[in-house]
């Protein structure tokens, strides 16, 4: 802006001295005469109206040399046009003719105002409104009738409108209408907003009105910009419009223990008429470094920005490849947060932190917990990564990230070396950040879905539900609202079901079902053997996956086919087909089947404190307080061994009813009671085929309502025929004890 005015005014003065000096005075007194002439006045024309006017209260001209000198001059330039207003004055000016020079003999004032309504006025008349005048001091201005250049080494001084400052030296040449500023220009905003401008040199030019600075730095309190190059556009009234800003344009502002610099090719601000800024932009690839508490780095094709009140920044859009990485190095926590979209909007609180993040468009933030430099190193390694047609992102009073929000269509993927991937895919999400910078909770709102898939496998597990949330110090995803989750065959459904991300265990609660699906009929087995789907109900249930064991606690419930365990706990080994059932506030129950005197196949019922199996073994082991119930008869034991007959061996295997009993091994307080008998013992060994009870220890005792009691040391008989046999060894005496109707 100064240097504008001073151009126009060293025109000006230049052009008036060249052509009074020269002209008017030698002819009007002479040569080689002294003379002196008191109010002197002189004036030029052109096409009836005056181009500048020359007052003077002495012209003195001496005889030596042929030099002149005029004293307490005042010159006022109107133009060609009447455009100008333009006022040049000092104490004394000189022309030396053999030298054809003019020279300012001390300091030299000049005002440069512009004056549009001109042509219209009278000719020499004031114009009706004098505003913004830019006002120059300098001296030593020397300028040569030769080469049409003025040029001084002093110190130029200048005032207009929005700043005031200096520079030391300059040359304007009159036939380029180009100033050239030589070194050591500084500048001084007026107003709220002091900013102070140096700059090593500078040139301007009339035509376009502009100002053209090099090695710039312009410093603003904690802010400073630094630019190869500066262009000043100016407007009619002397008041910076535009500014351009090239060749390694860089941007500092240092706030407490924090940094930040950005840097770009280009930069384009446009200023109002009162000085305050309004907006800038940096083009051409943009870089952002901060460095502090919180380490701060980002790039973009292109940062536009908004400003506030005293130039305070109130929004800023990156566009063009916009990525983003905040790192923070807590106490207790490390992590690094990394934004990328295509465009984004950040929104600052008074100006100075940064308050909101906004994508426009997809975008993807990825949250790794470590410390990383670049994006190169966050793709590598664990890391989860959250994506949405648009997110959100705002931030604490010290600027750092503390939720995110992500819709629609968003998704988290968790990625760790060594383990399957892990996506979850909804309507919105939003994740919740520690003030240290770590990831707390990410809950994600309709028609959730998650996928676990290793890379080139099939998915391993999926699930889905209305809502769900993860938490990041214990690795779980709660999913609630008709969840449901396959994995590897085994599908849950539940009121809420639960999932550990890290070790993939699962929990369930509420109305649990199970179906263990994709089973392959096991050879030699028996109550689980077959190739039918596996239904699992109870009120909880957590798996372990690593040892594909489930957990079901409440009122549960197994079965294939009409293979039925109940229990208050079932724990079921999917790949042993092994069931261990507790009895707790409901008895374990069991039902087989067996063939009865007429050959019909008829269930057998067994209750327990504890079931014990294994499929492959074909033996189910009861425990505490056992009863066994047939269709007559009932065995209470301590303990019970159930053998199965095998699958393969069935008359009609893939029958859908229960195991075949084969045998049955009852230990501890035996008692079998029948409708008509009832034998106690320690021990008994019954065959399903013969119907056989071999019934020892105690020493076993049968006794008959009908034909009275019998002991002896091995007592059979036959549910079938009542046949009863009797054997004892040699020193064991067998006693019979008859009823005798009388």
């Amino acid at each position: 802006m100064f240097v504008t005015a001073v151009a126009a005014g060293f025109y000006f003065y230049a052009k008036w001295q060249v052509r009074s000096v020269r002209d008017r005075i030698p002819k009007a007194l002479g040569v080689d005469i002294q003379q002196s002439t008191e109010g002197f006045s002189l004036s030029k024309s052109e096409g009836g109206r005056t181009l500048f006017t020359v007052k003077a209260s002495k012209a003195v001209q001496y005889k030596t040399g042929g030099r002149a000198e005029l004293r307490d001059v005042s010159i006022v330039v109107y133009g060609r046009d009447s455009s100008r207003y333009d006022r040049i004055y000092g104490s004394r000016f000189a022309y030396d003719p053999q030298e054809q020079t003019v020279s300012a003999l001390g300091e030299v004032e000049i005002d440069l105002e512009a004056n549009v309504a001109g042509a219209t006025l009278p000719d020499q008349a004031v114009p009706k409104q004098l505003k913004n005048p830019v006002h120059l001091r300098t001296s030593g201005l020397v300028f040569s009738q030769k080469t049409g250049v003025a040029e001084t080494d002093k110190e130029i001084a200048f005032q207009i409108p929005q700043m005031s400052g200096t520079a030391q030296g300059a040359t304007y040449d009159s036939r380029t209408n180009v100033l050239t500023l030589r070194s050591t220009i500084r500048l001084n905003t007026s107003g709220d907003t002091q900013i102070a401008v140096v700059a090593a040199r500078g040139r301007i030019t009339k035509d376009p009105r502009q100002a053209h600075l090099e090695k710039v730095n312009l410093a603003e309190g904690a802010r400073t910009i630094d630019a190869e190059r500066v262009v000043l556009n100016f407007r009619d009234d002397n008041s910076v419009e535009h500014v351009t800003a090239t060749g390694g344009v860089r941007i500092q502002n240092r706030r407490q223990e924090q940094l930040t610099e950005v840097t770009a090719p280009r930069a384009d601000l446009e200023i109002t008429a009162g000085n305050t800024l309004t907006s800038a932009v940096l083009s051409g690839g943009v870089q952002m470094n901060a460095s502090g508490p919180n380490t701060v780095k980002g790039s973009a094709g292109r940062l536009l920005a908004n400003f506030g009140p005293k130039n305070t920044i109130k929004k800023l859009r990156a566009v063009d490849g916009v990525k983003l990485l905040q790192a923070h190095a807590g106490a207790t926590n490390k992590q690094t947060v990394a934004m990328e979209t295509a465009a984004m909007d950040l929104h600052f609180a008074n100006g100075r932190v940064l308050d909101r993040a906004e994508s426009d468009g997809a975008a993807q933030v990825t949250l790794v917990p470590r410390i990383v430099d670049s994006f190169h190193e966050v793709a590598n390694g664990e890391r989860r990564v959250l994506s949405a047609g648009r997110l959100t992102a705002d931030f604490d009073a010290r600027g750092r990230a503390k939720t995110i929000v992500g819709k629609p269509d968003a998704k988290v993927a968790f990625y760790t070396p060594g383990q399957p991937d892990r996506i979850t895919t909804s309507r919105e999400l939003v994740a919740k950040l520690q003030p240290s910078g770590g990831l707390t909770t990410i809950e994600q709102q309709g028609e959730f879905k998650y996928l676990e898939q290793a890379p080139s496998a099939a998915p391993v597990r999926t699930a889905t539900a209305d809502r769900a949330t993860y938490t990041a110090a214990s690795e779980l995803i709660a999913l609630s609202g008709n969840p449901r989750v396959v994995d590897q065959g085994l599908s849950i459904s539940a009121d809420n079901i639960r999932l550990n991300r890290k070790t993939g265990e699962g929990f369930a609660q509420g109305d649990v079902k199970t179906t263990y699906s994709e089973l392959r009929a096991q050879p030699g087995g028996a109550m689980l053997a077959s190739g039918e789907p596996i239904h699992v109900t109870s009120e909880t249930l957590a798996v372990e996956r690593k040892t594909s064991v489930a957990k079901y606690s409440g009122g549960s419930r197994l079965w294939q086919g009409a293979n039925i365990v109940e229990a208050s706990a079932i724990e079921f080994d999917r790949d042993r087909r092994s069931v261990v059932a507790q009895g707790g506030g409901k008895r374990v129950s069991c039902v087989f089947v067996q063939q009865d005197k007429a050959g019909r196949q008829t269930p057998v019922v067994i209750t327990a404190a504890r079931l014990s199996y294994v499929d492959q073994q074909r033996r189910a082991f009861f425990s505490g307080g056992v009863i066994a119930k047939g269709s007559d008869v009932t065995v209470n034991a301590d303990q019970v061994e159930v053998v199965l007959q095998s699958r393969d061996d069935k008359a009609k295997p893939g029958s859908e009813g229960p195991s075949q009993l084969n045998s049955i091994i009852a230990s501890g307080h035996v008692s079998i009671q029948q409708p008509s008998r009832r034998a106690t013992g320690e021990k008994l060994v019954y065959t399903a085929d013969e119907s056989k009870f071999v019934l020892t220890g105690g020493p076993p005792l049968v006794a008959d309502a009908q034909r009275g009691s019998i002991r002896g040391e091995f007592l059979t008989f036959y549910s079938r025929d009542d046949r009863v046999l009797v054997e004892s060894s040699g020193n064991t005496r067998t006693v019979t004890r008859t009823r005798v109707s009388r």
